[in-house]
Formats: structure tokens, C-alpha cells, sequence
């Protein structure tokens, strides 16, 4: 099954990115309406739109899951039921297609609710409680979007059709449909993981590598990113978009700083995940939506295919996370660390790979804008932290000797995984060109006074350097990061948020429930009316049933005690 999948998605993805050029180079979109159900004056309408955007992203993301289930076909090889996890992926990857191309609030919510039910079964797909503690955040967080998006579809119950694409220009103008701008804004949100319902990203890690894979670069998280393009005029000049600014700036801040004190591999990569999100929100809530899906499949690219290497590593490592435990990977798995490193250096915007033009072009256009100091700052600082946990990575992983001296390693893995590797490190390297060809016909010049011009290099630079200092400790190392233990507790557990969206809100409701079991399961009510009803019962019965046993004696004397009875009682009437 794996191999027929991997086939099918990959001619589907090179046929929809064929009509995605043909369809940009004449200009073209295609609005589809099937006619489901027609009765007297009311009609059930499916709508599809496909235009250079929806079949361009569509391509990525059947490109990618091509892969992922190719590769899923040796790294899951030991799992009897990998055809359900196959199954599984595909229902995922349809619930996203169905997403991309509808132009209808119905049918998005059809593919919004189905990633949001089948991420929960995916991610508790090893099933232990943390998988299950995990599943259950990321189904709740996601609701909330959910529900956002069904009060939208209520309010849009007052213009006469769902077809949003209709009114946007009307909602920029209208207050009163401003309310689904707010809704839909609320709904990206929640998907994808922007503050204050960032904890459930890190948690989905508890999810496959495929799937994590699938999920991080092109499907669940960038779900919330593509309806807001869709969106995007809505943002361009009001409140909603400010806001977007400044929580979207917060998260990429928050997770780059998180990431420098996480220990476990996957959850960096996420981490960065949510990073590159909120660099995709920011740029989109300024009204430039073109270099925010710019920036969305470039990162598709580069962050698949960290993940896939980094599942590489756990599956030669026998499943161990820990970074701490790594090093000298270069020496033992050359081709991996290869493109685990390639990836890194496209993440962080090495010229020419991937990352570099679309990023890149993003921080010179916000060089170039109007905007405030502090938002300034956060995003150039936060570009400065992914390079340094990218570095840090890079020195605990690659660099030095083998600190899991029990493990006796292979020397590189499995062709298959290599293959799929292979295919996605081509495009991490020639995909930002050839898009920014693709996607941008003119080129941008940007003329910036030097200071500003070589700023990001400089940040890069110096994110570099500390990344690499931080992590070169030695045994008599005086560690920074342990004798301000609190500042780096708070600014490593992602500013408290998973703390407050589980035990936060589950603890109040924990300790009234434990009151009332005390006073009243456990209480005198309890005391003095069940149990003693119940003990009574109990004492009646057991003389009843004594009495009932047939025992001669009892049964004798009660005879003759019941004719005294009857002799008396005739006597005296």
C-alpha cells in the first residue's frame, strides 16, 4: 500500500503544480460549482476553487506526503498495522486538499474538523498516557478554532451565501461582518499554535516522526496560515491586523527562546515550527500575503526534511530524544547529518538555499516598512535565536564524541528513508529560487541604507556564535543557565502555557471534585443515609433468610406459635 500511495500522490503533485505554472502564467482561476441536491428554490451547492495559490500549495503538500509515506514504509516497518497508519495519513492529507480548495466556510470546516480528528489520532497512535494527555490537548486547543468557525458560518447565515470569497471586499467595509474576520482570525489562531494556544504544538510530538513530518511543514499548523491569506484583505487595515502583529511577534520571540533550553529533538524542531509561523503571521498581518505563502512552502521544504532526519537519528538510536546523549553523528551517519545539516543552514537563511529568499526578503521588506520599534526588534531578535538554536543543535548533535557509549550503531541507515531524504534535500536546495521565480515575475529590489542592508547577516551571525558558546561547556564550567534556575524554568517551559492550559484549568475543578467526594461520598450524609439504609437492609434480610432456610426446629415453633395465633384469634371473635 505504501508504494502504490507514494506513486499515486506523486503524479498527482507533479500534474497540480504543471496546471498551478500553466494557470500564474495566463492569470487564470477556476471557480467549480457541482450541484449536490436541488429542491423547489433551495439547492445543496459544492463550490472548488482552483487558482495558482490553491494548486501551487496543493502540489507541496502531495509532494511531501508522497514522500513521508515512502519513508513511513521503512521507519514504521515493524508496526503489523503500518496499512491503518498509511490509511490514517491519506484521510489527513484528503482533509487538507479538501481545505485548500474550497471557497465555502462548509466545506473548509469539512477539512478543518477532519485534520483536527485525525491529528488526534495520530498523535495517541503509540498508545501510552502520554500520547493520550498529548492527543487530548491538541483535539481540545483545535476545538476552540472549531467552534469559531461554525459561529462564523451562523453569522454568515445574514449574507445569503458561505461563499466568503464573495465578500471580502464587503467585510473590509461592513463592521458588522468584520465579526467573521474575528472569528475566522480566532480559528487560524488555534491551528496554528500562535500565543495563547501555543502548548498543544510541542505536545503533537508525541505523534510519529511521518507524522510529525506532515504535520509541521505542510498540513495541520499551516492550515491556519492559508485561510488568513485567503483572508488577507481583511488584515491589511484594521485593529485585527495589529493584534496579529504583536501576538504573532510574542510567539515567535516565546518559542525561539524555548528552543534554546529544550533538550529533546523533536520538540526543538517544533518549537521552530512555531517559530517560522509566526514569522509567516507577522509578515501576512502587515498585507503581505504573497511572501507569507512564499514562506510557507519554502519552510514546507527544509522543515520535512529536518524531521525526517531527525527520525532517522532516533530510529539508529533506538529511539532516544535526548540531544545531551548524541554527538559525533557526522562520523557515524554521514549522509543523514548531510542533510540534517543542509536543512539547519536553510532554516536559518544561508544564501541560496531555500530559507534565504524567502526570509531574507521578508526581513528587508520589514527593514523597509513603517512600523514600531518593538516589533522591530522582535523580529530580528527572533531571527538571531532560530540561528543559535540552530547552531546548538548542530554542536550537541554533530560535533565531538558519542555520548551513548552503550549503543553500538549502525553506520548510516536504510535506503528507503535515504531516498525520500535525497528527494526532499534537492528542493530544500533549488526550491526558494525556483519559486521566487515562479511566484514573483519582477524581481523585488530593495534599496536599504547598508547599516540596515547587512543587519540580518550580522544577526545571523552573532545567533551563530552564541549558539555555539552557550553549548561548549566544560566540567568546571560555571553554567549560566542553572544559577538563574528560575528565569530559565519560566523562559524554557514555553512562559508557563502548557503549565496553565492543563493543570490550570483542570486543577480548580480536581479540588471541588475532591471536596465533594469528602463531604459527601465520604461524609455523614453518606453515613447516616446510604450505608445505614443499606446495613439495615442487610440485618432484616439475613434474619429473613435464616427464617427461610427451612431449619425444622423454626419452622416447628413458628407452626405451632401461628396456630396459638389463629386458636386465639377465634376464641375471641
Amino acid at each position: 500500500m505504501c508504494t502504490i500511495s507514494f506513486v499515486s500522490l506523486f503524479i498527482c503533485s507533479l500534474f497540480s503544480f504543471m496546471m498551478g505554472i500553466i494557470f500564474i502564467m495566463k492569470d487564470y482561476s477556476l471557480f467549480i460549482e457541482w450541484e449536490v441536491v436541488s429542491m423547489n428554490s433551495m439547492s445543496i451547492v459544492m463550490t472548488l476553487l482552483f487558482d495558482w495559490m490553491s494548486l501551487i500549495f496543493m502540489s507541496f503538500v502531495l509532494m511531501i506526503s508522497s514522500l513521508v509515506i515512502f519513508y513511513s514504509k521503512e521507519y514504521m516497518s515493524v508496526d503489523y498495522k503500518i496499512n491503518r497508519f498509511i490509511m490514517l495519513v491519506l484521510m489527513f492529507v484528503t482533509s487538507m486538499m479538501l481545505l485548500i480548495i474550497s471557497p465555502n466556510l462548509i466545506s473548509i470546516l469539512l477539512g478543518w474538523d477532519g485534520l483536527g480528528l485525525v491529528s488526534y489520532c495520530l498523535v495517541i497512535y503509540f498508545q501510552n498516557v502520554k500520547s493520550y494527555n498529548a492527543g487530548m490537548l491538541t483535539a481540545l486547543s483545535n476545538r476552540i478554532g472549531d467552534v469559531a468557525l461554525l459561529l462564523a458560518i451562523a453569522w454568515m447565515l445574514n449574507y445569503g451565501s458561505w461563499n466568503y470569497i464573495f465578500y471580502l471586499e464587503v467585510m473590509q467595509k461592513n463592521y458588522e461582518m468584520m465579526m467573521v474576520g474575528c472569528l475566522v482570525m480566532l480559528a487560524a489562531m488555534t491551528k496554528s499554535a500562535q500565543i495563547p494556544f501555543s502548548s498543544w504544538l510541542p505536545a503533537a510530538m508525541a505523534a510519529p516522526t511521518p507524522v510529525s513530518a506532515l504535520v509541521h511543514s505542510s498540513t495541520l499548523v499551516t492550515a491556519g496560515v492559508y485561510l488568513l491569506i485567503r483572508f488577507n484583505i481583511l488584515l491589511s487595515t484594521s485593529w485585527m491586523g495589529n493584534l496579529l502583529l504583536l501576538l504573532s511577534g510574542l510567539t515567535m520571540f516565546m518559542s525561539g527562546l524555548g528552543a534554546n533550553y529544550e533538550f529533546d529533538l523533536k520538540k526543538i524542531i517544533a518549537l521552530s515550527t512555531l517559530s517560522q509561523l509566526g514569522l509567516m503571521m507577522s509578515i501576512l498581518s502587515m498585507g503581505f500575503y504573497k511572501l507569507a505563502f512564499f514562506h510557507l512552502l519554502t519552510h514546507a521544504l527544509f522543515k520535512a526534511l529536518l524531521f525526517m532526519c531527525a527520525g532517522a537519528i532516533i530510529h539508529n538510536m533506538n529511539n532516544c530524544q535526548d540531544i545531551r546523549l548524541m554527538g559525533g553523528l557526522s562520523l557515524m551517519m554521514p549522509l543523514t547529518s548531510s542533510c540534517f545539516n543542509i536543512a539547519n543552514l536553510a532554516l536559518c537563511g544561508m544564501p541560496f538555499l531555500a530559507g534565504f529568499y524567502s526570509k531574507d526578503l521578508i526581513l528587508e521588506i520589514v527593514s523597509f516598512s513603517y512600523m514600531n520599534i518593538f516589533s522591530f526588534f522582535l523580529y530580528f531578535f527572533s531571527t538571531g535565536l532560530t540561528v543559535c538554536y540552530s547552531f546548538r543543535l548542530v554542536y550537541y548533535t554533530m560535533t565531538g564524541d558519542s555520548n551513548f557509549s552503550s549503543l553500538n550503531m549502525l553506520n548510516d541507515e536504510g535506503w528507503i528513508m535515504l531516498k525520500s531524504m535525497m528527494g526532499l534535500l534537492i528542493l530544500s536546495i533549488i526550491g526558494g529560487s525556483m519559486l521566487s521565480w515562479i511566484i514573483f515575475p519582477t524581481p523585488m529590489v530593495i534599496i536599504l541604507p547598508s547599516s540596515l542592508k547587512l543587519l540580518t547577516l550580522f544577526v545571523c551571525i552573532i545567533g551563530g556564535m552564541m549558539g555555539y558558546l552557550i553549548s561548549n561547556i566544560s566540567l568546571f564550567f560555571m553554567n549560566k543557565a542553572l544559577m538563574n534556575y528560575n528565569l530559565s524554568y519560566f523562559v524554557g517551559s514555553m512562559w508557563f502555557m502548557p503549565y496553565i492550559s492543563t493543570y490550570g484549568l483542570i486543577n480548580h475543578s480536581l479540588v471541588m471534585g475532591n471536596l465533594v467526594v469528602k463531604s459527601f461520598d465520604q461524609g455523614w450524609s453518606e453515613y447516616f443515609g446510604g450505608q445505614q439504609l443499606y446495613l439495615n437492609l442487610m440485618k432484616n434480610s439475613q434474619l429473613n433468610q435464616m427464617l427461610q432456610n427451612n431449619n425444622l426446629k423454626i419452622y416447628l415453633l413458628s407452626f405451632i406459635f401461628w396456630v396459638i395465633i389463629l386458636y386465639t384469634y377465634m376464641i375471641l371473635f
